[in-house]
């Protein structure tokens, strides 16, 4: 005779139960799920390692009701490309991601429109606050429309407000980087070919990279950066401008990677040896370009996730009253292959 079925209940694990396994107050379980208070990254962790264990499930519109908050973050950018924006996505989330907050993804086109439009659909939403990021790293204006009582922090292009949240790369500390690595390998004749000369990523650099050279008793290669646009083609170009007018140049150090392949592909072309003979770095450690360069460029990385993840917790600080105004750099890193 057959024995009958019976259906069994697994029991929802609770709060109690995650904070008890990680041995912590409920309290506690409670920051480290929201993002929110200061412990321990170990503590975190073993909440985490809780949570995964037992399978919670927060009731997140009781989350809602009880903190006021709808665990959502809006995060606006003008780089539909995602070339930038996707790193600093990344960062953000990874941030956001331990307190179950949802990242809502806003294209703006660099569109005022319909940037007035996005904020709305995020108000309405009722997001807890909101993360800036754009393409540039020239200043922005700050978001204008209502958002009153929701912060904002800008990652990569700053607020023009001194007393907003902006979170930006430290493009001086890489171009010292970029020069520091170049003297080191004993080459004193270095170029710099950059963007447009109206773009703050561009003029920046360069007056950067050429102070660094001033600090050493050096100036430029043909006494001058040389300015274009962010491709190729003009590095290319100016790779060729710049050998006829200085042949003894022995360094290129160019202000984004695409520049920097253009000029790698032209010094081959010629039959010059690189780095042997002319070392070349370029600036952002964009993987399509540096690792399908010949050779693969020696580049600055920006941090752009590093910057993402640092916005997320300035914002994460803005929601709880706690507010950390003014520009925050993140250092960029040397990222050495053999191109120089």
């Amino acid at each position: 005779m057959a024995e009958s079925g019976r259906t069994t209940t697994r029991t929802r694990a609770t709060l109690t139960d995650v904070a008890a396994m990680a041995g912590v107050s409920v309290g506690t379980a409670s920051k480290a799920l929201s993002g929110t208070g200061r412990m321990r990254p170990e503590t975190r962790q073993r909440v985490l390692d809780a949570v995964q264990a037992l399978d919670f499930r927060p009731n997140q519109q009781a989350q809602s009701l009880h903190t006021g908050r709808s665990w959502t973050v809006g995060l606006m950018t003008t780089d539909g490309i995602g070339r930038f924006s996707t790193p600093v996505l990344l960062g953000a989330e990874d941030a956001l991601g331990a307190g179950k907050i949802s990242v809502l993804l806003c294209d703006t086109r660099g569109d005022l429109i319909r940037e007035q439009h996005h904020l709305q659909n995020l108000m309405d939403r009722r997001v807890d606050g909101i993360i800036v990021t754009g393409r540039r790293t020239d200043p922005r204006p700050p978001l204008t429309g209502v958002h009153d009582g929701v912060p904002v922090v800008y990652a990569l292009s700053p607020s023009t407000d001194p007393d907003d949240i902006s979170v930006v790369s430290d493009d001086a500390q890489g171009c010292r980087l970029a020069v520091d690595h170049l003297l080191a390998t004993g080459r004193t004749r270095i170029a710099h070919v950059t963007g447009p000369a109206h773009h703050a990523a561009a003029a920046d650099r360069a007056h950067w990279t050429e102070q660094r050279l001033a600090e050493s008793s050096l100036q430029l290669a043909t006494g001058r950066p040389h300015f274009g646009d962010w491709s190729e083609a003009w590095g290319r170009r100016a790779a060729d401008a710049v050998l006829r007018a200085e042949p003894d140049t022995d360094a290129f150090f160019c202000g984004n990677d695409q520049i920097a392949r253009g000029v790698a592909d032209t010094l081959r072309e010629r039959g010059i040896a690189v780095p042997d003979r002319i070392a070349v770095v370029g600036f952002d450690n964009w993987d399509t370009m540096v690792l399908a360069s010949r050779p693969p460029l020696t580049t600055i990385d920006g941090n752009l996730t590093e910057i993402g993840r640092i916005a997320a917790l300035r914002l994460l600080d803005a929601i709880d009253d706690r507010p950390m105004p003014g520009v925050h750099q993140v250092p960029c890193r040397l990222v050495v292959r053999d191109s120089a």
